[in-house]
């Protein structure tokens, strides 16, 4: 009987237990957690990309060589257009104006019309010339100087040298014609074909390049996608595992940017090594021929900002390549 009675007694002091909430229980992560992550993902990718490449080095030497050779090409034409242009920039790159003087135009009013002259603002230089200083050039560069020593008199009239301050051939002749109509010249003569010449040469050989880096970065782009593509299919069963886990497509093709991104990378490096490598073997000879012509010009080379050029854009190209191989392979591959 006690024992029917303490028993709800030592019930009623035991304590309650909590309930139990049935189902899963979710957990927040926040934005830095997200953004770690992300970040980690990122860096992980960069380092696995470097390892696929040297774990393959024959097959991913000869993807960054062919890439190398296309960005070479162009990147050759380029350096040597703008070393072309170097060197015929020690020759007077403006049209010149001979202005020959009257043989009577007297030494006081040819001085007061040279500063004039060199007051106006179409006129950049004037050099004047004498008749003795125009014999004397004239005998140096014709090797006539014994015959011509013996005439009794200068043939030579004096000379201005007028360079223009622009080259816009309708301002050239506009100052041509102006300086016809001075009393003190006898008459003018413009000369600016050679420099339209060299200007067209240039245009042409800057269109050309252009035109080649175009058709190559072309070829870099599918030699990329072809590479990425392979890639792609040879992991075929591990991108349906990833998706079926569910990853998104974002974070599947984020390694086979990486690796397009590395191939670019080193193809522009070897790129800038193959120019490096043609301008040290024509530096000699380019060299000793100015030298015959009385020139110090000499070559130069693809400097820092040539490599990161070369580097930065064929890394591009390698990206851009990759991410059209991924959006359209990548999307096709879903689990079924």
């Amino acid at each position: 009987m006690n024992q029917r009675i303490n028993s709800p007694s030592r019930a009623s002091q035991a304590p309650a237990e909590r309930p139990r909430t049935a189902g899963a229980v979710t957990a927040r992560t926040s934005g830095g957690d997200r953004l770690r992550s992300w970040l980690g993902h990122h860096k992980e990718m960069w380092h696995e990309s470097w390892v696929r490449f040297f774990a393959s080095p024959m097959s991913s030497g000869m993807t960054a060589l062919v890439i190398a050779i296309a960005l070479a090409l162009p990147a050759a034409l380029q350096l040597g257009l703008t070393n072309f242009q170097r060197a015929v920039a020690g020759w007077d790159g403006q049209p010149q104006i001979s202005v020959f003087l009257h043989k009577r135009a007297k030494e006081d009013a040819v001085s007061a019309w040279t500063d004039k002259l060199r007051a106006d603002p179409l006129v950049a230089e004037v050099t004047y010339i004498s008749p003795e200083q125009a014999l004397q050039e004239f005998q140096q560069a014709s090797g006539l100087g014994d015959a011509l020593a013996g005439m009794e008199s200068n043939p030579l009239p004096a000379v201005l040298l007028v360079r223009p301050s622009g080259a816009e051939s309708a301002v050239l002749e506009a100052l041509a014609e102006r300086l016809r109509e001075s009393a003190l010249t006898d008459s003018v003569v413009l000369d600016m074909a050679w420099v339209q010449r060299l200007a067209q040469l240039t245009e042409l050989g800057r269109r050309m390049s252009l035109g080649l880096a175009f058709l190559l970065a072309l070829g870099v782009l599918l030699v990329v996608v072809n590479s990425i593509r392979l890639h792609i299919e040879s992991r075929r069963e591990e991108i349906l595992v990833v998706k079926l886990v569910g990853g998104t497509d974002a974070f599947v093709r984020r390694p086979f940017l990486y690796t397009g991104l590395v191939y670019g990378l080193v193809g522009g490096l070897i790129a800038w090594l193959l120019v490096s490598f043609g301008v040290w073997l024509l530096a000699g000879p380019v060299s000793g021929l100015s030298n015959l012509y009385g020139s110090s010009f000499r070559l130069d080379g693809p400097g820092v900002t040539y490599l990161l050029g070369l580097a930065g854009g064929a890394a591009l190209l390698g990206l851009t390549g990759a991410w059209l191989a991924v959006a359209r392979h990548i999307s096709a591959i879903q689990p079924r």
